[in-house]
C-alpha cells in the first residue's frame, strides 16, 4: 500500500475495508486455492492439498541410493524464476490454519490469522483508509475503492486473468467474482452459498449480508460523506 498521493491498495486491503475481516480471508483462501495449495474438503471446509495426499494414502515416493560407483551430483541452487512468490503474511497464517480441515469460520478466529488480520488494519488505520472507533472506512478509502471498482470491472470469465486481477476482483465483489472464477471449490468449500428453489417463486440463495462474505463489514461511517 503506498499512501502518497495516490492510493495503491493489495486485494487484502481492499477486501478488509470493503467486507470485513472474513473478506480478506476468503481472498487469502483464493490465492491459495489459485497456488494449488488449498483446496475444498468435506463440504463447508478447507484442507490443504497436503492433507488431501495423506488422506487418500498416498505414500510419499521410495527414496533409492545412487549407485556406489557415481558420486552423488551437487545440489543445484533453485531458479528464482520458478520458484513461487512468496505469501503474504495473512495468506502463510490462513495456510498455517489449516494444518487440520477447517471451515472458514474456524480460519478466521486461528490466532495466526487474527494477528495477521490486525496487521492489516494497523496498516489502513495509518494510512488514514480505516477508524477505530467504531470500526469504519473513512472518505479517502470510499474513493480509492470507488476507482479500483473503475479500473477492475466484475470478469465475465476467468478465461486469461492474471492471478493478481481475480484477487482484486474477489475483494471487490466477492460473491459474483467467486461464481465467474472459482465457482466449484467456492460452494464446496462454503465461500458462496447453495441455490435453493422455494415453491412458486424460482431460484433464490440465503446468503449472508456484505457480499456473500458474512462477518462484520466496515461502515462508510456518518452521513452525508463521512470524514478522513
Amino acid at each position: 500500500m503506498s499512501t502518497g498521493t495516490s492510493i495503491r491498495l493489495r486485494p487484502y486491503e481492499v477486501a478488509l475495508l470493503r467486507g470485513g475481516p472474513r473478506a480478506a480471508v476468503t481472498v487469502a483462501v483464493v490465492a491459495l486455492h489459485l497456488r494449488g495449495d488449498v483446496e475444498a474438503g468435506r463440504p463447508g471446509r478447507l484442507r490443504t492439498s497436503e492433507a488431501s495426499s495423506e488422506a487418500a494414502g498416498q505414500a510419499p515416493p521410495p527414496q533409492t541410493s545412487p549407485p556406489s560407483q557415481a558420486p552423488p551430483a551437487p545440489a543445484s541452487s533453485p531458479d528464482p524464476a520458478s520458484s513461487p512468490a512468496p505469501l503474504p503474511p495473512l495468506a502463510e497464517a490462513v495456510r498455517a490454519a489449516l494444518a487440520r480441515p477447517a471451515g472458514l469460520p474456524q480460519v478466521r478466529d486461528h490466532a495466526d490469522v487474527r494477528a495477521a488480520l490486525a496487521e492489516l488494519q494497523a496498516g489502513l488505520r495509518a494510512a488514514g483508509l480505516l477508524r477505530a472507533f467504531p470500526p469504519h472506512r473513512t472518505r479517502t478509502a470510499r474513493r480509492a475503492l470507488d476507482a479500483l471498482s473503475a479500473e477492475h470491472p466484475l470478469p465475465t470469465s476467468r478465461k486469461g486473468l492474471p492471478e493478481s486481477d481475480a484477487l482484486m476482483a474477489v475483494a471487490l465483489y466477492a460473491e459474483p467474482a467467486l461464481h465467474v472464477l472459482v465457482p466449484r471449490f467456492a460452494l464446496r468449500a462454503g465461500l458462496i452459498t447453495r441455490a435453493e428453489v422455494a415453491e412458486g417463486k424460482g431460484f433464490h440463495s440465503r446468503s449472508p449480508r456484505g457480499g456473500g462474505t458474512g462477518g462484520t463489514a466496515y461502515s462508510c461511517g456518518g452521513g452525508g460523506g463521512g470524514s478522513d
